[in-house]
């Protein structure tokens, strides 16, 4: 091995022993456990791994990181480059955290097979196609002592469906990841089993699904939808509460799965003998399973949530504004996400680090905080009071459908949101699916627009307002 293999070998051994005090064990063990160092040239360093989807992985999540670390451990601007090679070379060349040194094979430069990069599509569009998303997995799961169990337990049924705790039911407060767990379990059956056909909806969705296929007499096809998959995925069933005929067709749909062994998880904002009007039938069902709840997280789960978050990012914040958030945000996930994403936010779009008064000021103002908590109106509840007017879902407005008849509420709901709330607009986008802070400003300046040329459409703008200003007291 020449001089500067070894030594940028010797470099890259400790960019990996770095990087994996910084990740979870499992998220570090899954990705770079499946790359390898395979040689350097001058201010070069080329890692190996066996699937293009491998790299594509690596290079979008932590590249960066990788480069940042080599860089500030040579003193020099590193490139890294990245190539496929065969499984078996890879198992030669040994895994990146491993302090002996290893043989460096020649650089064999391989295309993906096709079948690989087409099964890779599919898997994406079969998760699409069961209303996952994607970006939710066990390995983006921070556990803590307050979620060890449900994750647990979600991650037994997703490697045994049909066959450990079914049904199960998730139960927890608002934002402290019901829903990433429900995803996990369907993105992992789908990566591991994808035999198996799996169906994740909100209760809301099933229940306008029902709605529609009895206006339309296609309730057989609804039948078939629900009844014929091997697991299904309920989120939020506290939304049945008082919908007796859609109840009952859950009571149905839930007995015929059970009967053939195919897996059911639900999740519900408390526990089911806290829900009105639910039937005492539906309910037993329910209970008949394994029911684990989600408890708010720990000091020291917060701060892994933020500190993961942050690296998520690609971000930098002092400890003292980390443990300043981690203090006094109690409540839940989506409100510690929130109030790092207003720093993170501000610190970017000024180009300067936030001092810790800096971050204490504008976090002072924030309503995620524990002191003020209740005093500001969520955007998921400006969604849902726009989605009831325009009778359309949650779960439709925060979708990536362009329909006619979604984009003008997407775009009122993110206009009040931006209009009666403190959130900036990188925070509503976030909510909104992900989307970018000027997809916010767009519709903001839209529906103002509109509302300078169009009295009645801006009556409407001003009753939705008076809804929700009646919400918030």
């Amino acid at each position: 091995m020449s001089d500067i293999q070894t030594t940028y070998f010797e470099f890259w051994q400790e960019t990996a022993s770095r990087i994996k005090e910084t990740l979870p064990q499992q998220e570090f063990n899954t990705w770079f456990n499946r790359i390898a160092y395979l040689r350097s040239e001058e201010r070069k360093v080329i890692l190996a791994g066996a699937s293009q989807f491998i790299l594509d992985t690596v290079i979008a999540r932590y590249r960066d990181l990788i480069v940042n670390t080599l860089s500030e451990l040579t003193g020099e601007d590193i490139n890294v480059e990245f190539v496929v090679v065969s499984r078996s070379e890879i198992e030669h060349i040994g895994k990146p955290h491993e302090t002996t040194k290893q043989e460096v094979i020649q650089e064999k430069v391989v295309e993906a097979p096709p079948k690989q990069r087409i099964s890779e599509e599919k898997t994406l569009k079969m998760k699409t196609d069961c209303n996952l998303n994607p970006s939710y997995e066990f390995n983006t799961f921070v556990i803590g002592d307050n979620s060890a169990f449900a994750y647990n337990a979600s991650l037994a049924i997703a490697k045994n469906p049909g066959v450990s705790y079914n049904p199960c039911l998730i139960y927890g407060g608002v934002g402290l990841g019901k829903t990433h767990l429900l995803n996990s379990i369907g993105n992992y059956i789908i990566n591991n089993t994808p035999e198996l056909k799996v169906m994740y909806v909100t209760a809301e969705m099933f229940t306008n699904e029902f709605i529609e296929s009895i206006g339309s007499q296609k309730t057989q096809h609804f039948k078939n939808k629900f009844r014929k998959v091997d697991v299904l995925l309920i989120d939020d069933i506290h939304f049945l509460q008082g919908k007796d005929s859609t109840q009952e067709e859950l009571f149905h749909t839930f007995n015929n799965l059970y009967e053939s062994k195919k897996q059911m998880v639900f999740t519900c904002d408390r526990p089911i003998s806290e829900l009105k009007n639910i039937t005492d039938r539906l309910s037993s069902r329910f209970e008949r399973g394994l029911n684990v709840d989600l408890q708010p997280p720990n000091y020291e789960t917060r701060m892994a949530i933020l500190k993961k978050k942050l690296f998520e990012r690609g971000a930098s914040m002092s400890d003292e504004i980390l443990n300043y958030i981690a203090t006094n945000v109690c409540t839940n996930v989506r409100d510690l996400e929130s109030s790092l994403t207003k720093l993170v936010a501000y610190s970017e779009l000024l180009g300067q680090e936030i001092s810790f008064d800096k971050g204490k000021e504008l976090l002072g103002i924030l309503p995620s905080l524990a002191a003020n908590a209740n005093q500001t109106l969520s955007i998921d509840t400006i969604i849902k009071v726009v989605g009831e007017y325009f009778n359309v879902s949650s779960f439709e407005i925060k979708g990536k459908k362009k329909n006619k008849s979604l984009i003008q509420p997407r775009q009122i709901a993110m206009f009040l949101a931006r209009d009666i709330t403190e959130y900036s607009t990188t925070e509503i986008g976030t909510e909104f699916g992900g989307r970018d802070h000027t997809t916010v400003m767009h519709s903001y300046d839209r529906i103002e627009s509109l509302m300078k040329g169009d009295e009645a459409f801006a009556n409407t703008i001003m009753k939705l307002k008076r809804d929700l200003t009646s919400v918030k007291k």
